[in-house]
């Protein structure tokens, strides 16, 4: 028996406590030291800080229900753009509650919008639930309503749309997206 525990046992408790230092403690506080240095921002949520307020991160939507505004995709992710329950619904295209949710939210979007073909990004949730971005055809669907309630031209609007529309990695990789939340800012005169 004492020749187990010194031969086998303490040589398994003692790799066992090495590599739980390492790979718990160690290995973890390197990655989160450099990752403060070189990417300070991004390693601390990409928060978008207006006038010393953080209003948001780039990397999560928002809902946005004023006219004034653009409104992102739908979330499934709990109540909403929830970080904690990020996830699809991961309905059927045959669920009832799927074909009833986006029924509703094309209505909605048809009395806000008025009757021109809804992008489908509009009324389908991304993967995660969170996304913060939609179509430039999304934003175009929408630049009307938000020109009329600010009281601007749907020209003035479409700039400030093209400010925030961001191209494909390379030119072919990915789409083009608009990020919702620093549009509605800049809209507000809130970024710099």
């Amino acid at each position: 028996m004492r020749t187990f525990i010194k031969g086998q046992l303490w040589p398994a408790v003692a790799i066992l406590l090495a590599f739980t230092v390492i790979t718990g403690f160690a290995y973890p506080a390197v990655v989160t030291a450099v990752a403060q240095i070189a990417f300070p921002g991004q390693a601390n949520g990409s928060m978008i800080v207006v006038d010393g307020q953080t209003v948001g991160s780039s990397l999560i939507g928002q809902s946005f229900d004023d006219p004034k505004y653009f409104s992102g995709r739908p979330s499934a992710a709990g109540a909403g753009y929830d970080p904690t329950l990020s996830g699809g619904s991961n309905l059927a295209s045959t669920s009832q509650a799927l074909i009833d949710r986006i029924s509703a939210q094309v209505d909605a979007l048809r009395k806000a919008n008025g009757d021109a073909p809804i992008p489908v990004d509009l009324v389908t949730a991304s993967a995660s639930g969170l996304d913060p971005d939609i179509s430039p055809a999304a934003a175009e669907y929408q630049v009307a309503r938000v020109a009329k309630a600010r009281g601007m031209t749907e020209d003035q609007v479409r700039a400030v749309v093209a400010r925030h529309t961001s191209q494909p990695f390379l030119g072919f990789i990915g789409a083009a997206s608009v990020h919702v939340l620093q549009l509605n800012l800049d809209l507000d005169g809130l970024l710099r």
